[in-house]
């Protein structure tokens, strides 16, 4: 409770920090101001994205290396972005992190601010603007990964719902592609059901509670991550009746919860796999936006690590805090070696 707690704080923290923002941004090259605009603000993982740029953010403010900072969180519409992008530029902001609503539906305004010399990193979901530079994650290669553990661990055969991501988001797509492909050549794993759980326990667990009277015998669930999978396993312990003593294999996304679930079934023989996103990139697209500013000149597009947990791995992560998404925090140094001058 206490780390949801604080999780919630750091988001009434971001949220009046942006309704405080309303004034003009003083900044030079030598004390910049940076921005961040979050296009979807729904979920634990998003929560914890912003507390790791708002972190970054508030101990280069103390150390006198950035002017300001301004963190605008949106409803996960293209238009509110648009209308925060747009303010940013007006406010003549240094640099802008996009985590986007769309990977085209903002290009438009990421142009302007290019054009205006505001240096603009689109990052997690990303925007195509040929202006930008893009921090993502290989969503496709982990989830395919993912998909044939999973089915493999099936032997290829049996029942299996697919629950999505962001509707619209580029992630969301990435991922439901992969696992798509890898389903094509699985001809005897079938799909009973897809439904949208948002990367959000609650949303999940209702989605999959709503499902599961009208399917067959579900073999497993694949799904996208942030929290959904700790709400997906709470659907079939609520459910019951088959799933009570073997619940089907449930493909992690990195909730603590989940994987504190796992570690409870596991003392019965269940196993499954976790990979996730790390919410920490929050602050790396901090510290690569500050780069960025004061000159670096780093690829257009970068790739940042996925987080894994595995039964050999699985009691390291066991004794984690509860509602949070497992990540490590990245430092300005991690960027410097990892991201802006990678051999």
């Amino acid at each position: 409770m206490k780390s949801r707690s604080r999780l919630l704080a750091a988001g009434v923290a971001a949220l009046a920090l942006a309704a405080a923002a309303s004034g003009p941004a003083f900044a030079s090259k030598d004390k910049p101001v940076i921005a961040l605009s979050n296009a979807y603000y729904g979920n634990t993982w998003r929560h914890q994205m912003v507390t790791a740029f708002e972190t970054a953010a508030k101990q280069a403010k103390a150390d006198g290396t950035i002017a300001d900072y301004i963190i605008l969180n949106g409803d996960g519409s293209v238009a509110q972005q648009n209308s925060q992008l747009a303010e940013l530029i007006l406010k003549g902001v240094d640099a802008i992190a996009v985590d986007a609503a769309s990977e085209t539906a903002v290009n438009g305004i990421i142009a302007k601010a290019c054009k205006a010399g505001i240096k603009v990193v689109s990052f997690d979901s990303v925007a195509s603007a040929p202006c930008n530079y893009q921090l993502n994650f290989d969503f496709k290669g982990y989830k395919k990964a993912e998909a044939e553990w999973v089915f493999g661990k099936l032997g290829g055969k049996g029942n299996i719902i697919q629950v999505r991501g962001v509707k619209g988001s580029a992630p969301d797509n990435d991922m439901f592609n992969a696992q798509t492909e890898v389903l094509k050549k699985n001809p005897g794993i079938k799909v009973v059901a897809t439904v949208y759980g948002q990367a959000t326990a609650s949303v999940a667990q209702a989605a999959i509670a709503n499902v599961l009277p009208s399917l067959p015998h579900v073999d497993a669930v694949i799904a996208q991550g942030g929290s959904d999978d700790f709400g997906i396993a709470q659907a079939f312990d609520q459910f019951g009746g088959p799933y009570k003593d073997k619940p089907p294999i449930i493909e992690g996304g990195g909730s603590t919860d989940f994987i504190k679930w796992w570690a409870g079934k596991s003392a019965s023989g269940y196993t499954t796999i976790s990979m996730n996103t790390t919410p920490g990139i929050g602050g790396a697209a901090f510290y690569l936006s500050l780069a960025l500013v004061k000159g670096a000149e780093p690829p257009k597009l970068m790739i940042m690590p996925v987080a894994t947990v595995t039964q050999d791995n699985l009691k390291d992560y066991a004794d984690l805090p509860s509602g949070m998404i497992v990540s490590p925090a990245y430092s300005a140094d991690w960027v410097d070696k990892n991201l802006l001058n990678k051999k």
